[in-house]
């Protein structure tokens, strides 16, 4: 049992972007073992080795530069986390220094008096001892929310093993956890971008069928743990694990309920690219789990993540309220 001692700083009023990136300059590198060769600035562009990233580096690395672009993108509020290569899961036991360097600056980063940026910190998933250690500083730091964490590590998920206990680490310490995809290689994804066109939510469908089936939120029902681009496959996906988990005993011994009562419990952002996917992530999910979400500042980024969603029925108080629900933190005038 863990005593809930977050920090609750004010969250500047208007709809939450709980899904967006950066990374210090100074960080680029990447973290230990990391096989992508770190990123780079070359003449205002950022790389990744020598792959080029398509935005400017300021986008992911200057903190009024962002500021100013969720200003000029209609949010009130922008949550920003690691990009899924900085995530220390290559050489764990070699990532302390990194991952403290992070989350120091980004304490320092969404400091801005005014509340339009909280952060998502980064934290080891191979040791509990380390990854309480550091979610422990975590959650005394102001304007930090929580975690971004991977969906899947060295092949397992979050429905055993250490990274189910870091999950109950979080929640114990009312910590919001964002689940982002890595782009895991496979050689059948190696053309056509398919690594993230299909990898991704591959990747993602792999968690939340891991924590629906798994029984987490049952253990962890404070959990408040967010997928990113509309959950992955999952939305399609929730009939069949339902018909499996009513006809098959090694489908149903990790829950004792439905997979579709589970799945109303999770938060998924909307970077679906499609109102009708929009239109079925809704149709299972609560209303009051649909968060706002942009992927800033990729290119596979929803463009316009307010007027996306203002578009097509979901209204402002409803995303404000379901962001600053997500994250723990009220709004500038003091509401929750």
């Amino acid at each position: 049992m863990y005593v809930e001692v977050v920090a609750l700083p004010t969250l500047r009023s208007g709809v939450v972007d709980v899904h967006a990136h950066w990374l210090p300059r100074e960080l680029l590198g990447l973290p230990p073992g990391n096989p992508l060769g770190g990123m780079n600035d070359r003449d205002g562009a950022l790389f990744l080795g020598d792959v080029p990233l398509s935005f400017p580096t300021a986008a992911m690395t200057d903190i009024d530069a962002i500021v100013a672009d969720t200003r000029k993108a209609g949010l009130g509020a922008r949550a920003v986390s690691a990009p899924p290569f900085a995530f220390p899961v290559h050489a764990p036991s070699e990532a302390d220094d990194y991952v403290a360097a992070y989350n120091e600056r980004l304490a320092d980063a969404v400091s801005h008096p005014d509340g339009t940026l909280v952060g998502l910190g980064l934290v080891r998933l191979d040791d509990v001892a380390a990854a309480r250690r550091e979610l422990t500083r975590l959650a005394g730091a102001d304007g930090v929310a929580g975690i971004a964490v991977p969906p899947v590590v060295d092949g397992r998920s979050y429905d055993r093993g250490v990274l189910r206990e870091v999950l109950g680490v979080a929640a114990g310490f009312g910590l919001s956890v964002l689940v982002h995809p890595m782009q895991l290689p496979r050689p059948e994804w190696d053309h056509h971008y398919l690594v993230n066109l299909i990898g991704n939510p591959v990747e993602t469908t792999t968690a939340v069928a891991s924590v629906v089936l798994g029984g987490v939120l049952e253990e962890l029902p404070g959990l408040r743990i967010c997928f990113v681009h509309g959950g992955g496959c999952a939305p399609s996906l929730i009939g069949r694990w339902g018909h499996g988990w009513r006809s098959r005993e090694d489908v149903h011994r990790g829950s004792t309920r439905p997979p579709a009562e589970s799945f109303e419990q999770l938060y998924f952002d909307t970077v679906t690219h499609d109102p009708q996917v929009l239109t079925l992530l809704r149709s299972h999910a609560s209303p009051d789990r649909i968060v706002c979400g942009s992927d800033y500042p990729f290119d596979m980024a929803q463009p316009d993540p307010v007027g996306f969603l203002l578009g097509h029925g979901i209204d402002a108080a409803t995303l404000e309220a379901n962001g600053r629900r997500f994250l723990g933190m009220k709004a500038a005038d003091g509401r929750r």
